[in-house]
């Protein structure tokens, strides 16, 4: 055990215009440099009260480790990049930040990079990976055959995915279950005697909207009911595209009785067409949705809502990404969030 030393204060251990280092947390806590050192990077033989008075003295001075000189000695950057879309709808804000808090009080720091859809979806993987800029990496919008899921899993480099690829046996992810979403969402409407229902999905190139059209495909048949998915636009594009082609989709045929929308952009813009067109949502027409963030229920509450908790999944992801890059020796962590019934 190392040996304690009389703590100071901050003021006796710095100058005027110092920045803080190691030796400022040891003085101010008693301990030797090593320990601080081994406490800030999550050493298993130092206690977790340790750990946590040496952390809380760091946020405290405002203590930031140097990224340069940690890299020489471990080869590591203490980053984690969450590769991201910069048109996607509001969970890219949710899970940022729920990313970010799985990561407090840990060693590792997150990084945004932010892509546009319209470009090489490789490119910003590729140079994390090549330059060595961050020790894992967080992806969503995960495709059956994702090119980024293949190239990490080739290259050994620790990764963790929201969503699941045709390879999810075998890598970290955190998904919703967007098939039995799609199952409860047709009996829910089903229930309520709708026949003609209208899904606003997701991408068809992304693994959770082929889950959500199959969930709503097979129930729908086993129900009577007429499922079609809606041309033109998706979940993804802006709400004003999706108001504009589901107003005229409702105006061309009345007979529709129900929607279906991916998330709360398509369900916004629904709604705004619907009271356009005159329709009574809950009476002449559903309009059933996934809601993060329970933004719908208080929007209005006619429309009818399955929870999705991003939240959960940020922190997961974070403690997934964790262990993929300090324990890869352990199958990875998997966790498929289910809709509740009812």
């Amino acid at each position: 055990m190392a040996r304690t030393k009389e703590r100071v204060s901050l003021e006796a251990a710095l100058q005027p215009g110092q920045k803080p280092t190691l030796k400022t947390i040891a003085q101010m806590s008693g301990l030797a440099v090593p320990t601080v050192s081994r406490a800030l990077n999550d050493a298993p033989d130092i206690g977790q009260s340790t750990k946590q008075l040496v952390r809380r003295i760091a946020d405290e001075i405002g203590y930031v480790p140097n990224r340069a000189g940690v890299r020489l000695r471990t080869g590591r950057t203490n980053v984690i990049s969450l590769v991201m879309s910069t048109e996607h709808d509001n969970h890219t804000s949710r899970l940022i930040s729920s990313v970010a808090g799985g990561l407090q009080g840990t060693r590792y720091h997150l990084n945004v990079m932010p892509h546009s859809p319209r470009d090489d979806l490789m490119k910003p993987v590729k140079y994390i990976v090549e330059t060595r800029s961050a020790d894992g990496v967080i992806l969503n919008q995960i495709e059956p055959e994702d090119p980024r899921v293949a190239y990490l899993m080739e290259r050994n480099f620790p990764f963790a995915t929201h969503g699941r690829s045709k390879w999810a046996d075998q890598h970290p992810y955190y998904d919703f279950d967007n098939e039995a979403f799609g199952t409860q969402s047709m009996e829910i409407l089903a229930a309520r005697g709708r026949k003609k229902v209208l899904l606003i999905a997701p991408p068809t190139t992304q693994s959770y909207s082929l889950h959500m059209i199959s969930g709503l495909s097979t129930m729908a048949a086993k129900r009577g009911v007429v499922l079609e998915v809606l041309q033109g636009v998706t979940s993804d594009d802006d709400v004003h595209s999706i108001f504009r082609v589901i107003r005229d989709a409702l105006r061309a045929d009345p007979s529709w009785d129900a929607v279906a929308a991916a998330g709360t952009a398509a369900a916004v813009a629904t709604t705004s067409a619907c009271e356009e067109l005159g329709r009574i949502i809950g009476e002449d027409i559903d309009i059933i949705s996934k809601d993060a963030n329970r933004f719908l229920a208080i929007f209005r509450s006619s429309i009818l809502t399955l929870p999705e908790a991003v939240g959960a999944a940020g922190d997961f992801l974070a403690r997934a990404v964790i262990q993929a890059i300090q324990h890869p020796e352990l199958p990875p962590m998997q966790y498929l969030e289910v809709p509740p019934k009812g």
